[in-house]
C-alpha cells in the first residue's frame, strides 16, 4: 500500500510539473516582446538661398534670401492613402528666375531637374506704396503620385513691407497656400520692389521677430520691478527696526 502511495505522489509530482511546463511555455509563446515604433525623424533645417531676378537691362530688381520648406499633402499611389511629404529646397541645385514690372514681379525656383517649380508673385499697390505676396504656383513631379502635383492660390497677403524696404523675418513662419500645400520660411529676407543697386534696402521687421525680442524686455523689466520691491522692503525694514531702539 505504501508503495501505491509512493508511486501515486511520483506520477503527482511529474503531472504537476509537465502542467506547470506547459503553462509556462504557453505564456512566452503568447506575450511576444514590446514592439517599438520607429522614432519619427523631423525633417532637417533647410539651408539659406539667395535668389535674384534682373531686369530686361540686366540691373537687379528684387533679391531674396530664405530657407524654403514645402509641406506637400497628396495621395499616395502605392499606399493608396494621404500622405504628407517635406521637401527643402536646396540652394546649390535650385536656379532662379521671373520678372519684374511696374507693380507685379515675379521670382520662379526651379529645382530637381525642373520636376519642381515654386513661383511667388508680388503685387505692389502704387498708392499706398505697399507690396505683399499676392500669389504662389507650385508643380512638382513627386515619385510616387500618379499625375505631378499642383497647387495655387491667388488671393494671398503675406509678407507685407514698404517700397524701397526689404521685408525680414527671422523666425520660422508658415504661409499657407492652398489645400495640400504651406510653405515653411527661414531666416528670411525679400524686397520685389524699389531696389537700389543690388543690396537689400532697410529692413522691415515681421511681427514674429518683434514679440521675440519683446520677450526679453518684458522678462528684464519684470526682475527689475522684483529687486526694486524686495530693496524697498529692505530698506523700510531697516528704518523700522532702528525707530524701535530710539530713546523716549
Amino acid at each position: 500500500m505504501t508503495q501505491i502511495s509512493g508511486i501515486q505522489s511520483r506520477c503527482l509530482t511529474v503531472t504537476l510539473q509537465l502542467i506547470l511546463a506547459a503553462a509556462l511555455h504557453q505564456s512566452f509563446a503568447t506575450v511576444a516582446p514590446p514592439v517599438t515604433a520607429p522614432p519619427h525623424k523631423e525633417p532637417s533645417r533647410p539651408e539659406r538661398g539667395n535668389y535674384n531676378v534682373s531686369s530686361s537691362n540686366g540691373t537687379v530688381c528684387l533679391l531674396a534670401s530664405m530657407g524654403l520648406q514645402l509641406n506637400i499633402t497628396f495621395n499616395s499611389a502605392s499606399l493608396n492613402k494621404t500622405v504628407q511629404e517635406v521637401v527643402n529646397l536646396q540652394p546649390n541645385l535650385t536656379k532662379s528666375s521671373g520678372s519684374c514690372g511696374p507693380d507685379i514681379a515675379s521670382l520662379r525656383l526651379t529645382t530637381d531637374g525642373e520636376k519642381t517649380n515654386l513661383t511667388l508673385f508680388f503685387s505692389l499697390n502704387t498708392t499706398s506704396s505697399k507690396y505683399h505676396l499676392s500669389e504662389v504656383s507650385l508643380s512638382a513631379i513627386l515619385p510616387d503620385v500618379k499625375e505631378p502635383f499642383s497647387a495655387n492660390n491667388g488671393s494671398l497677403d503675406y509678407l507685407r513691407g514698404t517700397l524701397g524696404y526689404s521685408y525680414m523675418c527671422r523666425e520660422e513662419q508658415t504661409l499657407d497656400v492652398a489645400q495640400g500645400l504651406s510653405i515653411n520660411t527661414f531666416q528670411l529676407q525679400v524686397q520685389p520692389f524699389g531696389l537700389a543697386g543690388e543690396q537689400f534696402g532697410a529692413a522691415e521687421e515681421c511681427q514674429l521677430d518683434e514679440d521675440d525680442m519683446l520677450i526679453p524686455i518684458i522678462v528684464g523689466a519684470a526682475l527689475a520691478g522684483l529687486v526694486l520691491i524686495v530693496l524697498l522692503a529692505y530698506l523700510i525694514g531697516r528704518k523700522r527696526s532702528h525707530a524701535g531702539y530710539q530713546t523716549i
